[in-house]
């Protein structure tokens, strides 16, 4: 069956229920708090450490610090501080993270660490074959 045949064989009642459910599934990144960057010093406010000179819990979210938090670093207000959003989260679904050998679990950084340092190490051995004769 092509797929303009499914979509006739839809319900108008089965349409909405499955684009509500899209619109919930969220990546793991989405899903994890979010951490702000100060604008003034480059401090980063991590929810999962929170803040040892503010006496700040960890697991305190930067929307719950009191207003008269200030940056621990330059001590700017909460204001001046901007989302810069997840940090240490994989970027895929939850159901998703078993595949591809254990790759779906890295960071979005530790991906870029790893791509280009294997580019890196291929160029270099690219180069090395120039010293064989």
């Amino acid at each position: 069956m092509n797929e303009s045949a499914k979509e006739e064989q839809l319900t108008p009642e089965e349409t909405p229920a499955q684009e509500e459910k899209l619109s919930k599934e969220k990546t793991l990144a989405e899903q994890a708090p979010p951490s702000y960057e100060c604008r003034s010093c480059g401090y980063v406010y991590v929810p999962s450490k929170g803040d040892n000179q503010g006496k700040v819990p960890a697991g305190t979210l930067f929307t719950d610090l009191a207003n008269d938090w200030r940056c621990p670093v330059c001590g700017v207000r909460k204001t001046q501080f901007i989302n810069i959003g997840a940090q240490g989260a994989p970027s895929g679904f939850a159901e998703n993270l078993d595949y591809g050998l254990g790759i779906n679990r890295l960071t979005p950084s530790q991906k870029n660490i790893l791509i280009f340092g294997a580019l890196g190490i291929g160029f270099l051995f690219f180069l090395s074959l120039y010293g064989l004769n």
